[in-house]
């Protein structure tokens, strides 16, 4: 058997959210089916550790995959041809992407969520414009679909008129790396990132639908109303911040205890996330939501909110706030610095929540999904 797989999303020391997703569960697939060749496509030049296994044959495709133009060009035109030259069985894209002209290879295309029909404005022109095209016509055109959530699911289904059998769930995993450190190793953290105070955590880009101005008027309220001196860490790329943001961030009481730690490596976060009082992560909306079964397996009490995938993913082991109420995610941030008993009881539901995810169940039933395609 022969699979060719669009690998753009796999760049040296630049994995995001997808990214991640194509390594852990490509890393998996590969190594656990040596009899299958798989053909990455990569659009630059790649490191020798994202060529997995010896059944794993590295391609390169350029134009580099920086503009919507480019990813037209790419996929309607590029990929169809690498597709005739190759005929395989199937072609994967871990990142939805897949040509909508006529072909003969069937195709799995995971569509993580569907962010940009409800959050148009968060993207560029071009990009928003090309995903409100191209989107729905990978839904319809590729033999399965795989998404990360029922949620994500339930949106494709609801968004593009999908029948709901021709898409697989297949969650997210934990970063392995993300566990409980010990008291000493927190003492150093807090002191090299908050003076030694305690500090509530947010994790991810600073974008308008993780819904950083409420955080900010949440904490500046919360500070002004209980007398606990708890700073608060943004860690994640400001690539997005925008004139709001930084408004209301001027106008802040307590701006002086907002640290930013801008993007940090995978280990600074593991450290950052286990030495915090919780992960405060009262999102907009989110396919999943990787960062709270992190912060869960690291033996953080979540707080997020009670829209989107959150409270599927959470699972009753976070507190789950009204997005848009400031005074519901204040009340949330009250709770967690005063109430120890719910810590605790955060805590043991958050591990025992954590325990259903992890990179070699989404492997698994990625493979799953390879093989229900190519049964279709």
């Amino acid at each position: 058997m022969r699979i060719l797989v669009n690998a753009q999303q796999l760049i040296e020391n630049k994995l995001e959210g997808w990214g991640w997703f194509t390594y852990e569960t490509l890393k998996r697939i590969t190594k656990n089916n040596q009899c299958v060749e798989f053909i990455f496509i990569f659009d630059r030049k790649y490191p020798k550790e994202f060529v997995f296994n010896d059944n794993v044959l590295p391609i390169i495709q350029y134009p580099q995959s920086k503009h919507p133009f480019l990813w037209e060009f790419k996929f309607q035109y590029l990929i169809p041809k690498l597709i005739k030259k190759y005929n395989p069985d199937l072609f994967l894209s871990t990142d939805g992407f897949i040509p909508t002209t006529e072909i003969k290879t069937k195709t799995l295309s995971v569509i993580h969520d569907l962010n940009f029909e409800h959050f148009p404005e968060i993207h560029s022109y071009f990009v928003r414009n090309y995903y409100k095209k191209y989107f729905p016509l990978f839904a319809s055109k590729a033999t399965r679909i795989a998404t990360v959530s029922e949620f994500s699911k339930e949106d494709i289904v609801n968004h593009y008129a999908i029948n709901p059998e021709k898409i697989d769930v297949v969650y997210n995993g934990i970063n392995e790396n993300f566990l409980v450190i010990n008291e000493q190793e927190k003492i150093s953290i807090r002191q090299k990132y908050t003076k030694g105070q305690p500090y509530m955590i947010y994790v991810g880009s600073l974008n308008p639908r993780k819904n950083i101005i409420n955080i900010l008027k949440a904490y500046d309220l919360y500070r002004s109303n209980y007398s606990q001196k708890i700073k608060l860490v943004l860690s994640g790329s400001r690539k997005s911040w925008n004139s709001d943001m930084e408004l209301v961030f001027k106008s802040m009481i307590y701006k002086e205890d907002i640290i930013f730690t801008d993007h940090v490596t995978t280990e600074q976060l593991t450290k950052l996330i286990g030495s915090a009082l919780c992960l405060t992560y009262p999102s907009i909306f989110e396919g999943f939501g990787i960062p709270i079964i992190e912060a869960m397996n690291a033996g953080i009490p979540v707080i997020t909110s009670n829209t989107a995938s959150m409270p599927e993913v959470a699972n009753n082991a976070a507190i789950l706030t009204d997005p848009y109420s400031i005074d519901s995610i204040v009340n949330a941030m009250m709770i967690i610095s005063t109430d120890e008993n719910k810590r605790n009881e955060l805590i043991i539901k958050g591990f025992d929540n954590a325990k259903k995810y992890s990179w070699d169940k989404t492997a698994n039933l990625l493979w799953e999904s390879v093989q229900k395609t190519l049964s279709d």
